[in-house]
């Protein structure tokens, strides 16, 4: 399946609307995290994946001193990267941490179902996760993801007993890993539109912007009341993580006016449909399906949800077939839900179909949750098999 002729325009969006405020303006599209990608290079050419990996599966506390045993330059790396930002606040990481137990149900199945299909509109993004090795066993695929962006959203999060920086710093590491291995697989360099070397800066912004700036805008355009101070805290809990994840503070939007511009440009222009985005969405439709009933006899409301949360544009380069009945029903009742959720309207104007949809999109939240207990972000050293 051909993706249609979407390319990010050239970029113009100024550094100066970053939380650095200056920068050199270069194009992301050719930046990548160098010093890491060298090192995690290194430490996969010398066979150091396996001693690596059951060491590192030791740290798992944001205070926790890392593994003496880790090689020393891995180590001394890691020490420098789990080190927040001197800009961060943590006045509105706290803020952040409980607007997200306030608003736990639409932003998890934002950031997990909605951001999930909007992930595999992103072509390169669907490729590298299809051609790696994260791609031959989507459950460990979503359950790896889905650790960072509830560990993000958890009320501890950056607080010492959290694990924000354990799994963004390890995350970093794999991407590292990638875009050593990536280039290697046929299957990839077949498909990658001429990139050479996958995950540079702006691919992070892509997949970035799917999740908070996304989040925000549906947020809003459910009419979710959020106040300037916790729109201010969100958006800075998700700034600290792409400081956290490798992308350059020049880069990183300093207000929701220049995330919104940026998205415009980096996010928005590069949807579209590709075979392995088709392939991987029914998967994880599939998946989601049999939470909610084995057998997956509930797939058509699976598939309405997803429609909903991307649109029909994404929900249809996506693969998600049409459901009628669902998609009105959802379209009716969500807007009910929300408005009673927020003391906005009475329970007798929800109507009753709506506690179905409500009870299938928990369902689908709690399939994300605990798909990552007892998981591990491990580095990879091979790409996905065959």
């Amino acid at each position: 399946m051909a993706s249609p002729a979407h390319a990010r325009s050239l970029w113009t969006w100024a550094p100066s609307g970053s939380v650095a405020g200056k920068g050199a303006g270069l194009d992301p599209d050719w930046v990548w995290d160098e010093e890491v990608d060298r090192l995690v290079a290194a430490v996969i050419d010398r066979g150091d994946v396996p001693r690596v990996n059951e060491l590192l599966r030791q740290w798992t506390r944001n205070d926790q001193s890392l593994p003496a045993a880790l090689p020393a330059d891995l180590r001394e790396y890691m020490e420098r990267a789990r080190q927040l930002p001197a800009w961060a606040d943590r006045a509105k990481l706290e803020v952040a941490a409980e607007f997200n137990k306030s608003r736990g149900l639409y932003l998890n199945l934002l950031n997990g179902v909605g951001g999930g299909m909007l992930s595999t509109a992103i072509p390169r993004e669907a490729r590298s996760v299809y051609y790696s090795k994260g791609g031959a066993d989507m459950e460990d695929r979503v359950a790896k993801t889905s650790m960072l962006g509830f560990a993000v959203g958890d009320l501890k999060a950056y607080r010492p007993d959290g694990d924000v920086i354990v799994q963004a710093v390890k995350t970093r590491l794999v991407h590292a890993a990638v875009r050593h291995l990536l280039p290697n697989s046929p299957g990839w360099s077949r498909t990658s539109g001429g990139q050479t070397v996958p995950i540079s800066q702006a691919d992070m912004l892509v997949t970035w912007h799917s999740l908070p700036t996304y989040a925000m805008r549906k947020m809003l355009e459910w009419k979710v009341p959020i106040t300037s101070t916790e729109a201010e805290g969100y958006l800075h809990v998700w700034q600290v993580t792409a400081h956290m994840l490798g992308i350059r503070d020049e880069y990183i939007p300093a207000t929701w006016d220049e995330a919104d511009a940026q998205s415009k440009q980096v996010l928005d222009p590069i949807l579209g449909p590709t075979s392995e985005g088709v392939e991987l969405t029914d998967i994880l439709l599939g998946q989601l399906a049999e939470q909610t009933s084995p057998g997956g006899i509930d797939r058509p409301l699976v598939n309405a949800l997803g429609r909903y949360l991307v649109g029909d544009q994404v929900a249809d380069w996506d693969g998600i077939p049409k459901e009628p009945f669902w998609e009105k029903a959802i379209a009716t009742a969500w807007p009910k839900l929300v408005a009673f959720r927020e003391k906005l309207i009475p329970l007798p104007l929800v109507p009753p179909l709506a506690w179905t949809i409500d009870e299938a999109a928990r369902k689908y939240i709690l399939f994300y949750l605990t798909k990552g207990q007892g998981t591990e972000i491990s580095l990879p050293e091979t790409n996905r098999p065959g």
